[in-house]
């Protein structure tokens, strides 16, 4: 069984810095994680991601960057139905780079408290509550992404204890050896795709804003509440 883990930069992140390398066959990190821990494997970083902050990695290490990470989410759908957010993108690379059995997550809560630290490392920018036509739901983002890796027979789960806006199941290290994907309602989920498919607002570059007079809001916030039917979340 192949388990991945994917680091984000909240402060419960830092709960990975002692951690042992088991169970994880492969450590993800995004943006400033990788300061986290140095056995990571991959880095995934959007194009402005500032170069000084980012590391210079080993021969076992690579950077992840649209390139890469463009493509892959296109084949899940794109930008617009997937979410426009670094940890959603992440996710999706790595179904499509790395095939896990187990895609647990960390730090990648999207629960910001009004006032202190937001981040491991202090404050930072809010990345899924700015305005987006891709984040309308993040409750419902997630709920695909659970049911696209189900049926890929990859359960994702969440090793935060805190409040999140991720809809995973929650585990600890502990239970991922025996993680299965969760139940999901099949066919909603085909009518779901079938949706999408009819609605066709992929964008191929991924630059979604900039065609964004063509997406309709009452479509997109419908397709929301299929994909949390399908992943049976009340």
């Amino acid at each position: 069984m192949s388990i991945a883990l994917m680091l984000g930069s909240a402060p419960n992140a830092l709960d990975a810095r002692q951690w042992p390398r088991a169970p994880f066959d492969h450590i993800v990190a995004i943006n400033n994680a990788w300061r986290i821990r140095d056995d990571w494997d991959d880095l995934c970083c959007p194009w402005d991601f500032p170069q000084d902050r980012r590391p210079s990695p080993t021969t076992h290490q690579r950077l992840i960057l649209q390139e890469d990470f463009v493509p892959t989410q296109n084949l899940y759908g794109g930008f617009v139905y997937a979410g426009g957010t670094m940890a959603f993108t992440t996710a999706y690379w790595m179904l499509a780079a790395l095939k896990p059995k187990v895609l647990a997550v960390l730090g990648c809560d999207m629960h910001y408290p009004p006032s202190g630290q937001t981040h491991f490392y202090g404050t930072g920018t809010a990345d899924p509550l700015r305005p987006d036509i891709t984040l309308r739901s993040l409750e419902a983002k997630s709920a695909r992404l659970m049911v696209l890796a189900a049926l890929q027979g990859c359960a994702m789960v969440n090793l935060s204890t805190g409040p999140s806006r991720l809809v995973f199941p929650r585990a600890t290290r502990a239970d991922l050896p025996q993680t299965r994907p969760s139940a999901f309602d099949a066919a909603l989920a085909r009518a779901a795709l079938a949706r999408e498919a009819t609605l066709a607002y992929q964008v191929p570059s991924g630059r979604y804003w900039e065609e964004a007079e063509r997406f309709d809001t009452a479509e997109l916030d419908s397709l929301d509440q299929m994909w949390l039917a399908a992943a049976q979340i009340t």
